[in-house]
């Protein structure tokens, strides 16, 4: 059976893989004004990686995204977060899968006002009705440096310190994959800076799989590699990226297009 062939052809990397993606397509529109957001994505980010998903507007990171985190349908392909198949999955199992398995960072911080820091943090856990692990809401609050803070509301905080706490929310339930989406578009250098250094630091010390979409190339240089994505595919994979070999693979992606529709 074609299925089985292709389940055994890939045993080894879903076992590797903290998300896969095959065969991903997606449009919007219809005839001539069908637009292909998605034309044909496969990859696979296994555990413990940070990967920089960047690309021209229009290029498709942005789908991408919110296919792999199961927020939207896929009209081609499959997606699996760990072992799961999210495409086969019911709005219920789904929704479950969101919220115990993946973690959400986005530009905007989206903390509950009238709760404290360390209420917000663990949210998720609240909702999921699971226990508080003591040592692991430690770990994350030292390494966010965010012990002084937690009984702080979010109006007494700086936005550096808000987009901390949501990356602590996004951490505590300990998910296959956080998710982070230009996680610092709202803050200052020295803050996004902060920001990137505690992403890289999730995964090198607390062993978590970030995606971040973003369009700034030093920020991309925190990942361990940058798929560049152009008319809904993948144009280019950066292994070990700087801001120098992201702005040139993005200067080589504008020449290629050089009369094109930009």
């Amino acid at each position: 059976m074609e299925q089985q062939h292709r389940d055994e052809d890939h045993h080894m990397q879903s076992e590797q893989s903290a998300v896969r993606a095959e065969g991903l397509r997606k449009s919007y529109g219809r005839d001539e004004a069908t637009v292909r957001a998605l034309d044909g994505v496969d990859l696979s980010v296994p555990p413990g990686r940070f990967v920089a998903v960047m690309g021209p507007s229009g290029s498709g990171k942005s789908t991408l995204m919110q296919a792999l985190a199961g927020l939207d349908n896929v009209d081609e392909g499959t997606i699996q977060i760990e072992t799961t198949e999210i495409t086969e999955l019911s709005d219920r199992s789904l929704t479950r899968l969101r919220r115990d398995r993946i973690g959400f960072v986005f530009q905007a911080f989206n903390l509950l006002p009238t709760l404290t820091a360390r209420q917000n943090i663990l949210l998720p856990l609240s909702i999921a009705r699971r226990k508080v692990d003591p040592e692991w809401l430690g770990s994350i609050v030292g390494e966010l440096g965010l012990k002084d803070r937690l009984q702080h509301k979010p109006h007494q905080l700086s936005g550096g310190q808000q987009q901390r706490v949501a990356i602590a929310r996004a951490l505590i339930t300990k998910p296959a994959v956080v998710f982070a989406d230009e996680p610092t578009g709202n803050l200052d250098s020295t803050s996004g800076t902060r920001i990137l250094q505690l992403l890289r630091t999730s995964v090198t010390e607390l062993g978590q799989t970030v995606i971040m979409v973003t369009h700034d190339p030093g920020a991309a240089s925190y990942a361990d590699e940058v798929i560049l994505l152009s008319d809904g595919r993948i144009n280019e994979i950066l292994p070990s990226p700087t801001t120098a070999t992201v702005l040139d693979a993005f200067s080589r992606l504008e020449s290629a297009h050089t009369g094109g529709r930009r």
